[in-house]
């Protein structure tokens, strides 16, 4: 697609069209991308024959997650932040700006990701015992699972920010390509190296690691197809105006992803301190089946991005409102539909990752609560995706700490105290609804301003 065919392209197709064609290659990259990503803790959970030492590896890849949000804020940060201006720039057709800035955000992603790696690996043993690995079993798993992950740490960031420029540049389909490369090898390699091969915990992280090479390498030859912008390291420039550009445009995605980690430790630890190992195995699977559920939605939001921000670049407002509003009603009956059946369905997917009673309990329950308010992801999700993709990155700050910091550490903080393990339970649900207070308003506020 040439430049000028692309912006006929963002600035002519009607938007239903031009979104559902954006958002079917991301929706299946997500959807593959959380299959991939719950891989590890359905085959953890059968490494032994003893049910305590499958709770305890369970365990251990939910601590672990912890660390592996970090990683994925900090490449977001620099995916979503390079993304969002250089699709500005396309629109604007400034394209000298936008190839220096696809070049710049994979640059920092690098040197983020090696720091990781390095400083990770370096306080192994303090990081693990921070995360909330109480028994030697869970110490033990937790370490052999992070070490690894962390030296993927470069490749991992790298692969996201890839991927999130070639979305933004409508190469939706080469960023699909990549992600599902990188699924297939993890999914290949998981029950090889931990059925087969008997590596547990540690096969499951290089299975994780491995894929994210794979997407990286795919992603990375990506770039250097049709008239996507071509990485050169001769065009980065790590100056005040492109940092700050990427933290205008990647702090959202920061503050959700980090505040995310940082809502998993205080969940993992709550969870630990009421129910042991069972209430953290049973709390993380059904986290990871939520994720797996929202996936879609993210993908959804994430072909309406490059919509957004384009057509933004461009003046042309109007479209960026007609697709927030044709997003905002698929998403919410969606999800309606989703949550229902996953509701009724609970205690069959949690039983698919524990055979642990009490893990199984604590799982259904937490599940069933957070599916009662699964619709409101939808308004969350995509005030906070437009609000970032029109370069407003106070307020989609704000709207992307709601969920799981500004209103979610309250409550996990709170409501355990008072409910025990039933407020662990009910932390997220109460956390969606206070969220959407705040999202509402905050994208009102802007789409009041376009005609």
């Amino acid at each position: 697609m040439s430049t000028q065919n692309r912006r006929e392209y963002f600035t002519t197709t009607p938007i239903p069209k031009l979104i559902m064609t954006l958002s079917f290659p991301t929706i299946i990259s997500m959807l593959v991308t959380g299959i991939y990503n719950t891989a590890d803790t359905f085959f953890v959970s059968r490494v032994s024959s003893n049910p305590e030492v499958n709770t305890a590896a369970t365990a251990s890849v939910g601590l672990v997650f912890t660390v592996m949000a970090i990683i994925q804020a900090a490449g977001f940060f620099c995916g979503h932040g390079s993304g969002n201006y250089l699709s500005r720039m396309l629109g604007a057709e400034k394209y000298e700006e936008a190839d220096e800035m696809a070049s710049t955000g994979f640059a920092l992603s690098i040197i983020l990701g090696i720091a990781f790696a390095l400083i990770g690996n370096i306080f192994l043993t303090d990081i693990a015992g921070a995360l909330g690995a109480k028994s030697a079993q869970t110490l033990t798993f937790t370490k052999q699972y992070m070490r690894i992950i962390l030296l993927g740490a470069p490749f991992m960031m790298a692969q996201f920010v890839i991927n999130n420029q070639l979305r933004f540049q409508g190469s939706a389909y080469y960023a699909m390509i990549g992600l599902m490369s990188g699924a297939a090898m993890n999914m290949i390699l998981d029950p090889l190296l931990i059925m087969v091969f008997h590596m547990e915990v540690t096969g499951a992280a290089i299975a994780t690691v491995m894929g994210q090479i794979t997407s990286f390498f795919v992603l990375l030859i990506g770039t250097t197809k049709g008239e996507n912008i071509k990485l050169n390291i001769k065009k980065v420039r790590l100056n005040g105006h492109y940092l700050f550009e990427i933290a205008n445009g990647g702090g959202p995605s920061l503050a959700r992803q980090g505040l995310a980690a940082i809502a998993t430790l205080v969940l993992n630890r709550t969870a630990g301190s009421i129910g042991a190992d069972a209430a953290i195995a049973g709390m993380s699977v059904a986290t990871r089946i939520l994720m797996l559920m929202v996936s879609a939605l993210i993908g959804f939001g994430q072909g309406y991005q490059p919509v957004c921000s384009f057509n933004y670049g461009a003046g042309l407002t109007s479209r960026v409102k007609e697709g927030f509003f044709f997003c905002l009603k698929y998403a919410s009956i969606f999800l309606l539909g989703l949550g229902a059946v996953c509701f009724y369905f609970a205690p069959n997917l949690i039983a698919l990752f524990s055979k642990d009673a009490a893990a199984v309990e604590v799982g259904v329950k937490a599940l069933r609560f957070q599916c009662a308010t699964l619709f409101l992801s939808g308004p969350i999700v995509m005030s906070n995706m437009m609000l970032q993709s029109i370069g407003k990155g106070v307020k989609a700050s704000i709207t992307a700490s709601a969920r799981n910091g500004i209103c979610f550490l309250p409550m996990i903080l709170l409501l355990p105290r008072f409910f025990g393990i039933t407020g662990v339970e009910i932390a997220q649900p109460c956390a969606d609804v206070l969220s959407t207070l705040i999202a509402v308003p905050f994208a009102y506020s802007e789409l009041r301003k376009f005609k």
